[in-house]
């Protein structure tokens, strides 16, 4: 096996020959620390601000606890370029000095071998953050302490894959950040605490996702001393199954916009699907001299909606440029600013160099 050090640049040789880390037992301190050992679970970016929280954490002269292990997903092709590389949060892990022989990758959390060299490390704990694997009875079953997870919502709300993306869509004006224990059920298990915050009618998925997991890495490293102590378990409240509401995953069907719903819609639906998918609309440029129509899947990146958009019935269709933005009728007699759109293979451009870039052709979405 050949692993490219600290940097977090993995061969194709190991990519092809191992789906995770080895563990070799004799490199194992957790047991013979004195502190109790804390595994992490955690892949995307935002999950790095929680192990940031956590090593630092763990390095203070009085603490408890120790990062023990690192179960993140296995490399995979990503960025620009497709090339294979390991998750965020490995890449941190490494670039941080942690053992590349105490991260694992397993392609499924119920996988013997994996869990055979999770129960040789003799964790009490374990901390998800946006993980993005199912963890089955026979995991949960290690930790004496149980697993805790962060989860971007005011739970019951939102229990699911896309939280976050799924609140925005609906125009919530608040969420937050929930600490609870992890049970087999989806999301269900007793909450210890949690935070609310406003959400502003322009904040974006990625940046409300990377600021509600900042808010969850200070409440879990404000509560681990109780979860440690076992007074969490006693204080945590079950949750009211009755008022919980699902967060389904986003697919990239999901991200098409039809302009005969209402302005406020659509504008939720771009902060919403922000980052991935995007969103997009079928776009006709019209060459009144020619006559030539060309369609294209332009991709609508900022929005904003019209206040006092005036739309009479005979203009449903045209869009117009007024002041950096494009407007768009929608339906209920409303109207969307477009400030920042993408064309196909192209940079980001806002309204102005977009609608420049037109030379007097006509723009209609269908």
């Amino acid at each position: 096996m050949k692993v490219v050090s600290w940097c977090g640049c993995f061969t194709e040789d190991f990519l092809v020959s191992r789906r995770f880390f080895c563990f070799n037992a004799t490199t194992a301190s957790a047991s013979a620390s004195k502190k109790k050992p804390l595994v992490f679970l955690g892949s995307p970016q935002v999950s790095a601000t929680v192990l940031d929280a956590l090593f630092n954490a763990s390095s203070a002269p009085t603490s408890s606890f120790e990062v023990a292990a690192i179960v993140t997903q296995p490399p995979s092709r990503r960025d620009r370029g497709r090339k294979v590389l390991p998750s965020p949060v490995a890449e941190y892990a490494l670039d941080r000095g942690f053992p590349s022989d105490l991260i694992f990758t397993p392609e499924r959390a119920g996988e013997d071998t994996f869990l055979s060299a999770l129960r040789a490390l003799q964790p009490e704990l374990c901390i998800t953050a946006a993980y993005g694997n199912i963890l089955p009875t026979k995991f949960l079953n290690i930790l004496p302490l149980g697993t805790v997870n962060i989860h971007p919502s005011l739970l019951p709300q939102y229990r699911g894959a896309a939280p976050v993306q799924r609140a925005l869509q609906d125009g919530a004006k608040e969420t937050g950040v929930s600490l609870a224990f992890t049970v087999r059920a989806l999301d269900a298990g007793p909450v210890i605490a949690c935070e609310k915050m406003e959400v502003n009618d322009q904040i974006k998925a990625p940046d409300l996702l990377a600021l509600l997991f900042s808010k969850g890495s200070k409440l879990l490293i404000r509560e681990l001393p109780s979860i440690f102590d076992g007074s969490a378990r006693v204080k945590a409240q079950p949750q009211d199954d009755s008022k919980a509401t699902l967060a389904p995953k986003i697919t990239p069907e999901d991200s098409w916009l039809f302009f005969d719903q209402e302005a406020s819609v659509l504008h939720n639906k771009v902060r919403a699907f922000a980052g991935w998918p995007g969103t997009r609309a079928k776009v006709v440029i019209i060459d009144d001299k020619s006559g030539q129509q060309n369609i294209i899947d332009l991709k609508i990146i900022t929005t904003k909606v019209c206040c006092n958009p005036n739309i009479q019935a005979n203009e449903k269709d045209d869009i117009t440029y007024v002041k950096g933005a494009l407007i768009v009728p929608c339906g209920g007699c409303t109207a969307l600013e477009v400030l920042e759109v993408q064309l196909p293979g192209k940079k980001v451009v806002n309204a102005a160099a977009f609608w420049n870039g037109l030379r007097g052709q006509k723009l209609k979405f269908l």
